[in-house]
């Protein structure tokens, strides 16, 4: 691969700070003496702020997604009062409000059918408010990638504070990562090898402090990208949550985003195709989630960038992953901070000449810059590039008449003695199919076989849950065996692990292929080719989709019905079609 060093002058090379001091966007409310600034600036008084607060000094939103039914986001008060501080400290003016917060803990029928109406929230509340940039407060998995869609949209000054991962957790002397030992101990219960008093009992191991997924989830995995797209001061993925350096890192991007205002840095500045390609690079690196395909792409539409699936495969298939945690490895987040965090692993990318280095972060200065002069303090949690989890470490996206629009599998989770399999199709018409015949001694299923789901697609669950990694049948299970292929049009958990195809589109809601796999069909899978193929003829896919009718609910009001009219294809990130693209915040006209 040709090194990318700092060759080529891309659009994050023409970004120049803007003069200071100029009006301000917040000035159209909070200047002057005419009745509607004096209607804006009396109210916000009643809250104690003094009038100089209103003297053209840059306004920031906070915009922050805490909740107590978000319990990755239940200590984010904390932060940004943090925030705050830095903001004060540099001459800002800073203004907390609520957005959106999609709990993937909590949600029901899943936290990403509510993704796209969190970005909604985000993107109003910056047009409609007097804001001149934005602190974006997220850690749960859809919160940071809404924050970043809606922040996109407008294209104000803006920077991530992320919450931070939990502490690692420990069950009878065994590392326990969140998520990940949920589907391994749930394996275990089935199997026989685990009582359920004793699944119960690990419970209190998984989440013992406040923070998100201590595994390299979608959670760490989201906030690992906004890093690596140069939305977020360079060290924020990985601090703990509960680390001081976390309050400390929230202050000092309260102070920075004054600056940003001040020199006009805006997201569409920062997340340039380079950037995205340093963020792709960097989530093969980490053996990271899944899950940021869809919102990277979805990202990429909202500020105008032109990202495909074909560049997830041409820019992650040469780079290995050096991060030993979990799902894909032995470690947590605490480990993976304590040994340098993302730095050490963009500087790695650097280093062998598969990082846009002039690529413009938050800081205003280049990513390299960032992270030259760091350390990697543990080669057993970032490992050297011979050790690595997987020689080609990204996303594979898979295609053929099974997916002609493209599916996704994350080698590094994977069994490599599936990567190339020919098998029998086992098919569960949606998850309520599944698991009414998941248990059953007579399923005709074993090891050999390959599942199929369908209609778990954006359209089809609705919402596109995280159901993709199908447990294995017990009978399967008391064998041994730990692993099958796996083939869905759903997600699954960045926690969790297994040879799972996943994204398959179009989705059967939509009529794609996999609607009309049938129980007997042989399906091949071959990695390596990247090819997803079932063995019938053309003659025979067209008349079966021709018969075809679907079978999934379809909403007759509320935002489910919006969602399913408007939601586009896992293969260009699930975003709404009226979404898409950059609008700008425009100050409008006062009617007071």
């Amino acid at each position: 691969m040709r090194p990318l060093g700092h060759a080529g002058k891309g659009p994050h090379m023409t970004f120049k700070p803007a003069q200071w001091p100029r009006k301000l966007r917040s000035q159209e409310w909070f200047g002057g003496a005419s009745k509607d600034s004096i209607y804006h600036r009396g109210w916000m008084k009643n809250q104690g702020f003094p009038h100089d607060l209103f003297d053209g000094r840059p306004v920031i939103g906070i915009l922050n997604t805490w909740s107590e039914l978000t319990p990755c986001n239940a200590h984010l008060r904390d932060l940004a009062e943090r925030v705050k501080r830095g903001v004060y400290e540099a001459g800002g003016f800073p203004v907390e409000v609520p957005v959106f917060s999609a709990s993937e803990s909590a949600f029901r029928p899943t936290a990403m059918m509510f993704r796209n109406i969190a970005a909604m929230s985000v993107e109003e509340q910056i047009r409609g408010q007097p804001m001149d940039g934005v602190v974006l407060l997220g850690g749960c998995d859809k919160t940071t990638p809404s924050l970043l869609m809606g922040a996109a949209s407008c294209d104000l000054p803006a920077i991530v504070v992320s919450g931070g991962p939990m502490l690692n957790g420990y069950f009878r002397g065994e590392r326990v990562g969140s998520g990940t030992h949920l589907w391994r101990f749930s394996e275990a219960v089935k199997a026989g090898n685990m009582t359920t008093d004793e699944f119960v009992e690990a419970e209190a191991s998984m989440s013992r402090s406040p923070g998100s997924c201590n595994t390299m989830g979608t959670a760490s995995t989201m906030a690992s990208m906004a890093e690596a797209l140069g939305m977020a001061l360079s060290g924020n993925a990985a601090i703990p949550a509960v680390d001081s350096r976390r309050r400390v890192m929230a202050h000092n991007s309260g102070r920075r985003i004054v600056q940003m205002v001040k020199d006009d840095l805006k997201p569409s500045d920062v997340m340039t195709k380079q950037a995205f390609e340093n963020a792709i690079r960097t989530n093969a690196a980490i053996g990271g989630s899944t899950n940021a395909v869809i919102h990277l792409l979805a990202i990429a539409g909202r500020v105008g960038v032109d990202l495909t699936l074909d560049d997830w495969d041409r820019c992650g298939r040469d780079v290995p992953t050096i991060v030993n945690l979990m799902p894909s490895g032995e470690y947590l987040m605490e480990e993976f901070f304590y040994a340098g965090g993302l730095p050490v692993v963009i500087k790695r990318l650097g280093e062998a000449g598969l990082l846009h280095k002039d690529a413009i972060t938050v800081s205003g200065g280049p990513m390299w810059d960032e992270v030259k002069d760091v350390e990697n303090q543990n080669p057993d949690v970032i490992l050297p590039a011979e050790k690595a989890l997987a020689k080609s470490g990204g996303v594979v996206v898979v295609k053929g008449n099974l997916a002609p629009g493209g599916a996704v599998l994350k080698p590094s989770a994977a069994t490599p003695a599936l990567m190339q399999h020919r098998g029998r199709a086992v098919v569960f018409e949606d998850i309520d199919h599944y698991k009414a015949r998941i248990a059953d001694d007579d399923l005709d299923i074993d090891e050999t076989c390959v599942m199929v789901l369908k209609n778990c697609g954006p359209k089809g669950y609705p919402g596109m849950a995280e159901v993709g990694n199908m447990g294995l049948p017990p009978k399967v299970l008391k064998k041994g065996i730990t692993d099958m292929v796996r083939i869905s049009d759903a997600r699954m958990s960045g926690t969790a692990y297994g040879t799972v195809v996943l994204h398959t589109s179009p989705e059967a809601a939509a009529g794609g292929p996999l609607a009309v796999v049938r129980d007997g069909d042989m399906i091949e899978l071959d990695v390596a080719n990247r090819r997803l193929h079932l063995d019938i003829s053309d003659e025979e896919m067209a008349a079966r989709l021709a018969e075809w009718t679907p079978i999934h609910i379809e909403a007759e009001s509320g935002y489910l019905w919006l969602h399913q009219a408007h939601v586009q294809g896992a293969d260009t990130g699930a975003d709404l079609d009226f979404l898409k693209g950059c609008r700008g915040a425009p100050v409008g006209k006062d009617s007071h």
